[in-house]
């Protein structure tokens, strides 16, 4: 398991290429929610016709 973790000579990219991987998908997450409640906030304003 250690050696799993460790990558040999690889780690220093690999690792960090989780991490930006994660970080990338988590914003787009993050975005794509906050796009959707934008987008449900104006469509109740239109039906309410604001």
């Amino acid at each position: 398991m250690e050696s799993f973790f460790a990558m040999g000579k690889y780690a220093a990219y690999v690792w960090p290429a989780y991490g930006v991987s994660l970080l990338g998908l988590g914003l787009a997450v993050v975005f794509t929610m906050s796009a959707y409640a934008r987008a449900k906030r104006q469509l109740k304003a239109l039906e309410a016709g604001e």
